[in-house]
Parts: C-alpha cells; sequence; structure tokens
C-alpha cells in the first residue's frame, strides 16, 4: 500500500499549533483593497482557527 499524500494547497495555507489546533489565514487580503474600509484590513491580517467542524476535514487533508 502507498504512503497517504498530503493535499499541496493545504499544505501551504493551514499550519499547526503546538496544541493541535490548526491555525489558518483570512481570505479578501490579497487584491482590490481600495475600496475596503482601513479596519476591515487590519482584522483581516491577523490569523484565525479552524473551525470546529471543519477541522477533521482540513486534517485528512493534511493526513494527520
Amino acid at each position: 500500500m502507498p504512503k497517504m499524500k498530503t493535499k499541496s494547497g493545504a499544505k501551504k495555507r493551514f499550519k499547526l499549533t503546538g496544541t493541535g489546533k490548526i491555525k489558518r489565514k483570512h481570505a479578501f487580503k490579497s487584491h482590490i483593497l481600495t475600496k475596503k474600509e482601513t479596519k476591515r484590513k487590519r482584522n483581516l491580517t491577523h490569523a484565525g482557527l479552524v473551525d470546529s467542524s471543519d477541522k477533521q476535514r482540513v486534517k485528512d487533508m493534511l493526513v494527520i
């Protein structure tokens, strides 16, 4: 049986924290920033955590 491969898109987007949570970045911060408010852009800068309902799906993509 061959080894399970990690989804390459997922390994670029998610990181595992020390406590086992999955860290992610916010969307909508890459371009067309002129129409977005400064407060909105500032809040999108900070990293977030993957919701518990999506956690297992992301773990399957990362083969954890």
